[in-house]
C-alpha cells in the first residue's frame, strides 16, 4: 500500500485544499479527516479539511483566473484537456488501484471508472472545437446576426463516493474546455482519490502555465459544502449524490438564480420478456446488482419477469448468486467488495 500511496504522492497527511502546484492549503486549525480501508477497517491517510480562510482562497482564485482563462481559444484549452487524458493513462493503474483501496470496489472496476476519465478527456477534446453557434439572416442588408456561448463562471462539482473519480471527469473535462474554472469537493469518505487526481491535473496545468483552474476543496458537508451551494459567485453547481441532498442544492441555488446539473438516486427495474435471453438477462441483473456492492444511482432493484419465465429465471439467479466471490477487492476473483463505511452497513 505505501508503494501505491507514493506513485500517487499521497502522504500520511495531506493538505484539503488546492488551486494548483504548489499552492496547497493546511490551515493549523482545520478538522482531520481519516479516510479508511473499508475491506479492512484499518486508516489508510489523513486529510487537514479546509475552514472558512481556505475556503475563501479557493473561491477567489478560481473567480480571478476565470477572467483569463475565459479568454482562452477553446481549441487551446481542449490541448490541456487532452494531455489531462495522457497523464490520466500513464496513471490508469495506481489510480483505479487507490479507488479500489478507498472506495471498495473492484480492481476491474476501479481501472473502469479511470478509463471513463480518460474517455470523457477524448471526447472533450473534439468537443473544444465544436463550440458551435447559429448564424441567422438579418432584416438589415448586409448584416447577419449570430450567437456565440460564453463560459459562465466558478462552477461547483460535488462527487458521491460511489464514483469518486470518473464523476469530477464527466464535468471538469467539459467544464475545462468551456472556459469554466472549477472547485471540486468530494465525498468526505473517498478524499484521498480527490488529493491523487489533484497531484496529476496540478502537474498537467503547470505544464501549461495555468493555475486556479481545478481546484480542490475537501471540508465538511454542513459548513464549508453549505457555504458552497450557498455561495453566489459560484454560478453552477453539479451534484451527484441523494435525491435528499439535491433537492437541498437544487433549493439554494434557485434562490440566488444559480444553475444546477443534479444526478440523484434511482429505482431501478429490468423488465424481462417472455422470450428473452435468459443468459443475457441473468448475467444483467447480477452485474446490474453486484456491481459496486449494489451502491449505485443505476444498481437494480427490482424484477419485472413474465411470469411464464419467472421460476426459470428465479431458480437461475440463486444459482448465479451463490457463485458471487465476496471479499478483498484487490483480489484477482472477487467479484463484490465491501460496503463503503459500517454506517453504510446499518443502513441497509
Amino acid at each position: 500500500m505505501k508503494a501505491l500511496l507514493e506513485k500517487l504522492n499521497i502522504k500520511d497527511v495531506n493538505p484539503g485544499g488546492c488551486t494548483g502546484m504548489d499552492e496547497w492549503i493546511t490551515e493549523p486549525d482545520g478538522r482531520e479527516l481519516v479516510s479508511y480501508n473499508p475491506a479492512t477497517g484499518e486508516p489508510i491517510a489523513r486529510v487537514i479539511q479546509v475552514g472558512e480562510q481556505g475556503y475563501e482562497k479557493i473561491i477567489a482564485k478560481a473567480e480571478e483566473r476565470f477572467l483569463s482563462w475565459r479568454m482562452v481559444p477553446a481549441p487551446k484549452r481542449g490541448e490541456i484537456i487532452r494531455d489531462l487524458g495522457q497523464a490520466l493513462r500513464e496513471m490508469k493503474e495506481p489510480l483505479g488501484e487507490l479507488v479500489t483501496l478507498e472506495m471498495g470496489k473492484i480492481k476491474a472496476e476501479g481501472l473502469g471508472e479511470v478509463q471513463e476519465m480518460i474517455d470523457i478527456c477524448d471526447f472533450a477534446v473534439g468537443l473544444s472545437r465544436q463550440l458551435y453557434g447559429l448564424m441567422m439572416h438579418s432584416e438589415r442588408p448586409g448584416h447577419r446576426m449570430y450567437e456565440q456561448w460564453h463560459p459562465l463562471g466558478p462552477i461547483a462539482i460535488i462527487t458521491a463516493f460511489n464514483f469518486p473519480v470518473a464523476v469530477w471527469a464527466w464535468n471538469a473535462a467539459i467544464a475545462g474546455v468551456a472556459g469554466d474554472t472549477m472547485i471540486w469537493k468530494p465525498s468526505s469518505e473517498v478524499p484521498l482519490t480527490a488529493i491523487a487526481v489533484q497531484h496529476i491535473a496540478n502537474k498537467v496545468a503547470a505544464d501549461h502555465n495555468v493555475d486556479g483552474v481545478f481546484n480542490l476543496l475537501i471540508g465538511a458537508g454542513r459548513t464549508i459544502g453549505e457555504r458552497l451551494i450557498n455561495d453566489s459567485r459560484i454560478k453552477l453547481t453539479s451534484f451527484t449524490g441523494s435525491t435528499k441532498m439535491g433537492r437541498r442544492v437544487s433549493e439554494a441555488s434557485a434562490k440566488r438564480f444559480g444553475r444546477t446539473i443534479l444526478e440523484l438516486g434511482g429505482n431501478n427495474a429490468i423488465v424481462v420478456a417472455e422470450d428473452a435471453n435468459l443468459d443475457l438477462a441473468v448475467r444483467a441483473i447480477l452485474f446490474g446488482a453486484v456491481g459496486t456492492a449494489g451502491q449505485r444511482c443505476t444498481t437494480t432493484r427490482r424484477i419485472i419477469m413474465h411470469k411464464s419465465i419467472a421460476k426459470e429465471l428465479s431458480d437461475r439467479l440463486v444459482s448465479a448468486y451463490k457463485q458471487v466471490k465476496i471479499g478483498d477487492p484487490l483480489q484477482e476473483g472477487t467479484l463484490m467488495g465491501p460496503l463503503v463505511t459500517e454506517a453504510a452497513v446499518e443502513d441497509m
